[in-house]
């Protein structure tokens, strides 16, 4: 079994490319359940964000499994590869692992160390597990990587200094107007990153705001924090001319602001410049309104860099992350490991244990004349005595299992204590197990139940891939 990712990011794509990859958040399930119906695909998870669409997935033969998740993407977004293979990114195994954990700290965003991505990440596992698209690998990964997270802002300064793409934004708006007390600020949308860049505005001195949305009561929640002003979206279009700056993150899968929006607005505004700021993805506002007169827009893409000294602050501390990021892997990779040796420490287990009866057995029927404390006694003794004997070979079987061509040593174990019975039937447990995972796969498909996920991979059929 293989641990791969495939996506893209604003690293590798523009905003024109990643917003045609944005997955609403009401299809993500039913784009888990299909990429989990993928052949070749084991555990699936998505992470859908404004700069980023990732696909996690493990895969039983990763050389087939990338074009089998190109194949989802095709069908998915209904884009032929060849208009997007040069944006995308794929990571295997251990590069696979590290990107995910760099993902969840923030050291892979645009904005280095925000906090948001860790709760996306977190998101999109629970909702992966929700549907059974993750089983054990991913269990153990996901909560890895969120838990290293979590030490990384708790540990380090790295979220200290205020950087996020809302604060980017209102840093460009300072750097246009130097000053928001005598300007009117218009943001369209009262979800998350609306609130975040309504308290910066605020901390900025911004004192005419007003907020837009298409749910009039979400606008007006989000103007009472902020001593602003609620509007829908009808009465901003009418009364555009009347904003400075215009801040636009909403989740709307088509321009909320057009051409002729705008073009309506300058006539009013008598040669006033009018800046558009759009931190949506996909995009809010047309891009054709660069191209008016006295009309400036940005959009996330030109965001990167504009807090460039705070970033410097956090990328000092991302050596100290680095370091968690490795000793986390180390811990994953012994874990992995010893994954293929499980049914050899349960064979000697099970195997101690039956010696242990057997023997306590005969004592018992030779002593008859032993009391209830006795028995109890000489029980918690003789088992505490092979408990002891069996912990230093279990100790060395995983130390073993960790090491390069472990087989050969694997082997002599199974030998010196006569577990081929034991092994031998722990894997046949574990292919039966596969085989009607596989067979409640296939039917499930056959009636195309995308709303009921085949059952996880089981512990018992990765533990007969690692011992084939």
């Amino acid at each position: 079994m293989h641990l791969i990712v495939v996506g893209l990011n604003y690293k590798t794509a523009p905003v024109e490319v990643r917003e045609r990859f944005a997955i609403p958040e009401d299809q993500l399930p039913l784009a888990l359940d299909a990429l989990k119906e993928t052949t070749g695909i084991l555990e699936c998870v998505i992470v859908a964000t404004c700069n980023r669409t990732e696909l996690y997935a493990v895969v039983d033969r990763h050389t087939l499994c990338g074009h089998y998740i190109r194949s989802f993407m095709e069908q998915w977004f209904k884009l032929p590869r060849e208009t997007f293979n040069r944006h995308l990114y794929m990571y295997e195994d251990d590069q696979a692992n590290r990107h995910l954990f760099r993902v969840a700290c923030g050291l892979d965003s645009m904005v280095i160390g925000e906090t948001q991505i860790l709760g996306q990440v977190r998101d999109a596992f629970f909702l992966a597990r929700e549907r059974k698209a993750t089983g054990t690998l991913f269990n153990r990964l996901f909560q890895q990587a969120i838990t290293v997270a979590k030490r990384a802002h708790t540990e380090t300064s790295i979220g200290e200094s205020a950087v996020s793409v809302s604060y980017a934004a209102v840093e460009l708006g300072k750097r246009i107007f130097g000053r928001f007390d005598d300007k009117k600020i218009m943001i369209l949308g009262a979800g998350k990153m609306s609130e975040l860049t309504a308290q910066h505005l605020t901390a900025g001195g911004a004192k005419e705001v007003y907020v837009v949305n298409r749910t009039l009561s979400r606008a007006a929640e989000l103007a009472d924090k902020m001593g602003g002003k609620a509007m829908s979206m009808d009465e901003a279009m009418r009364r555009l001319h009347e904003a400075d700056i215009v801040i636009s993150s909403t989740g709307a899968s088509r321009f909320v602001l057009g051409r002729e929006d705008v073009v309506q607005a300058m006539k009013n505004r008598k040669k006033r410049p009018l800046f558009l700021i759009d931190i949506a993805v996909p995009r809010d506002i047309d891009p054709a309104c660069a191209e008016l007169s006295g009309v400036y827009l940005y959009d996330i893409d030109d965001l990167e860099g504009i807090v460039e000294s705070n970033l410097e602050k956090r990328r000092q501390e991302t050596v100290a992350i680095d370091a968690m990021i490795d000793s986390e892997m180390e811990s994953y990779r012994q874990w992995y490991a010893t994954l293929g040796v499980s049914p050899l420490i349960r064979g000697l287990q099970e195997k101690a244990a039956g010696i242990h009866e057997d023997t306590l057995d005969s004592l018992l029927r030779k002593l008859p004349e032993l009391d209830e404390r006795q028995v109890k006694v000489i029980r918690k003794l003789t088992k505490s005595m092979l408990t002891q004997m069996i912990h230093d070979p279990i100790l060395r079987v995983k130390e073993l299992a960790a090491e390069k061509r472990s087989e050969a040593s694997l082997d002599l174990f199974v030998q010196l204590f006569a577990l081929e019975e034991e092994v031998k039937r722990l894997k046949e447990e574990a292919r039966e197990a596969e085989k009607a995972r596989l067979a409640s796969r296939e039917t499930a498909a056959s009636q195309q139940a995308v709303s009921a996920p085949a059952e996880p991979h089981s512990f018992l059929a990765q533990l007969a891939g690692a011992l084939r």
